[in-house]
């Protein structure tokens, strides 16, 4: 709690709650650039596909292995309140796009980093700030020009969701998960929109290997039928999707019902009965007239509950019934197998049904989990996961949600951005003319370009440094594939120079510098990235107090 008494003919004094920290100028910016510092030093290890992997554990033992950035900076427990506020900017940038969380920290720390040099050297925040301003609209003016029109097909969208997963798991198994994802996302495209990703149903299995995930094209419910004698595997199904109560119901008011004698009783029982029995029989005579004649099965999903009477009547006429289904899957089911879900079984007409060429019940030890395949046209559809553990089907849903995005993104974008830090290189370049480092640490980069010459004074050092925070992704990459990151930079820059019409990025596997064919990044996750890491860089370098001054606690100490 701060508090600022003024006197009148005096200076004005400042009166602090004598348990506050107080940080003040150079210590404001060292504790913010510290804290930048930090964490980018805890996620750099992690960018590209030769980054390493974390190991969180919780309070109660359990484990979970990841380098997926998001999923860290949610996990991990963060008391640094500048590392903390990168943290939640960095995950919001998760949320909007998909991806890009490491980047985020990196660049920022790396801002905050270069900086700091400056800063020391006497240049006011505010003139490095506005380099940092002008470099970043120039930054995404670049952007628009170097991005590449890409059409939706599934080759290119197969090496975007290629690009994303191999940075969260091992090639084997990130390229049979690539397909499964465009597949999936190709499945429920349509041609007035965007697909709606809630569309993908993503069920787990703690069974067989990660190499056993598939793309079932249809619907996996997590439970079964309810009756020991329905039939356990049914081709040609009619699918009847409804929302109708099939068992004795409670009053929708706190009510309550008194009788004269037990005859009574019973009279209003075999009265419910015989209500519940008259639609159980609409249902089994809309069974009739479809399946009469042929060898068709019929299968009914019930949002609401099914009681033992009425599910004996279904199973006596080779129904398969599933009650109490979720709410999320009654509207991918009408999706996957098409029909209409229906509210009263009164006038049921076999418009209503959907098709599904194969429903089978699989049990998985004490679980029951129902496939519903072989759809027409599915508009929604089942990642199935498999994994022997928890932490591997943990990782692999991770690892499905920034695919599922990056091909999202491709989609909405159409336009793409070659990787394996082709784009950092090229800005680099774009800033100077030529770059000469003798020292990754005491980088030199001389004659400035054209563009530079927009910018008079010092606030071109603003600029400088923001050129140089670029260079933090290729020579992470590098590092991270266990090359010289200074070799490398200055392989890639001299081969940019010398080729300047082609796109050249880093092979992690030689560590020499190739054009990044097949490897793309999303233009959003660039875009927003390289935004919002200006923004905080900017706001915390003008930070010159930081203050951790709560409210006193009004108990007196015994």
């Amino acid at each position: 709690m701060c508090i600022i008494v003024i006197f009148t003919g005096m200076a004005s004094i400042q009166c602090l709650n004598p348990k506050a920290e107080l940080a003040r100028h150079a210590a404001a910016l060292e504790l913010n650039v510290s804290g930048a510092k930090g964490l980018q030093e805890v996620m750099k290890s992690n960018l590209g596909p030769k980054g390493t992997l974390k190991m969180l554990v919780s309070g109660s033992g359990d484990i979970k292995l990841t380098k997926d950035g998001n999923v860290l900076l949610h996990e991990m427990s963060i008391q640094h309140p500048t590392a903390s506020m990168i943290a939640k900017a960095s995950t919001a940038q998760d949320d909007i796009t998909g991806d890009g969380t490491t980047s985020t920290v990196l660049l920022i720390g790396e801002l905050l980093k270069q900086a700091e040099n400056y800063v020391a050297e006497g240049v006011h925040p505010r003139l490095i700030i506005e380099g940092f301003e002008w470099a970043n609209a120039k930054t995404l003016q670049l952007l628009n020009q170097f991005k590449v029109a890409a059409k939706a097909d599934r080759q290119t969208l197969l090496e975007v969701a290629r690009t994303s997963l191999r940075t969260k798991l091992h090639h084997k198994l990130a390229d049979h998960m690539t397909e499964c994802i465009v597949d999936a996302v190709l499945a429920i495209k349509t041609a007035d929109g965007p697909p709606d990703l809630h569309m993908v149903e993503i069920m787990e299995m703690m069974h067989d290997s990660d190499m056993d995930t598939c793309l079932v094209k249809g619907l996996v419910l997590d439970h079964g039928a309810r009756h020991p004698d329905m039939p356990k595997h049914v081709k040609d199904a009619f699918i009847l999707t409804a929302n109708v109560s099939l068992e004795y119901e409670k009053t929708e008011v706190n009510s309550g019902l008194f009788y004269k004698s037990a005859g009574e009783r019973e009279k209003l029982l075999a009265a419910e009965r015989e209500f519940i029995t008259r639609r159980v029989h609409r249902i089994i005579e809309l069974k009739k007239k479809v399946c009469e004649g042929n060898t068709k099965g019929f299968v009914l999903i019930n949002q609401k509950g099914i009681d033992p009477p009425s599910l004996d009547l279904l199973a006596a006429e080779g129904i398969v019934a599933l009650r109490r289904a979720k709410r999320r899957n009654m509207e991918r089911l009408q999706l996957a197998c098409g029909g209409e879900a229906v509210n009263s079984v009164d006038d049921l007409t076999p418009e209503v049904l959907g098709y599904a060429g194969l429903v089978y019940e699989h049990t998985l030890g004490e679980e029951k989990y129902t496939f519903v395949e072989e759809c027409k046209e599915p508009k929604s559809v089942t990642l199935l996961v498999k994994g022997p553990n928890r932490h591997t089907i943990t990782q692999i849903k991770d690892a499905i949600h920034d695919g599922l995005r990056a091909v999202l993104n491709t989609i909405n974008d159409g336009a793409l951005v070659p990787g394996a830090g082709a784009f950092e290189i090229k800005l680099d370049n774009v800033f100077y003319e030529g770059m000469i480092l003798l020292n990754y640490k005491v980088a030199a980069h001389v004659a400035l370009k054209k563009s530079m010459e927009e910018i008079k004074g010092r606030a071109k050092l603003g600029a400088q440094a923001y050129a140089n925070a670029l260079l933090v992704i290729p020579k992470t990459l590098a590092q991270n594939g266990g090359f010289d990151a200074q070799e490398s930079i200055v392989k890639m820059v001299e081969e940019r120079e010398a080729c300047p019409e082609i796109a050249v990025g880093l092979d992690i596997n030689s560590g020499e510098p190739a054009q990044p064919t097949g490897i793309w990044d999303n233009v959003v996750v660039k875009r927003n990235s390289l935004s919002s890491c200006c923004v905080i860089a900017c706001n915390l370098l003008l930070v010159d107090e930081v203050m951790r001054a709560g409210m006193q606690n009004l108990k007196t100490p015994q």
